[in-house]
């Protein structure tokens, strides 16, 4: 089982795809998400947005933002 994963910035649409698990720099710490994880919304530190796809281990570099995850969609509104 895999997760749908969108990162997306102001200006364009960052990634979107199948991924495996996505670590994210919440606000009260770095958390990992991982296939049928409980629903929740969280704010974003600077930090690192590391995600395991097809092609391996990806990395972004991010200053901010906010996640959404629900029902193996995770969505990341971040500023790069």
């Amino acid at each position: 089982m895999s997760l749908k994963l969108r990162i997306v910035s102001p200006e364009k649409i960052v990634y979107k795809g199948d991924v495996m698990s996505v670590t994210v720099p919440g606000a009260s710490g770095e958390f990992q998400v991982l296939p049928n994880h409980a629903p929740l919304i969280s704010s974003l530190e600077s930090g690192r947005v590391v995600y395991e796809n097809a092609e391996g281990r990806q990395e972004l570099k991010i200053t901010g933002g906010f996640a959404e995850v629900q029902n193996n969609n995770v969505s990341l509104c971040v500023e790069l």
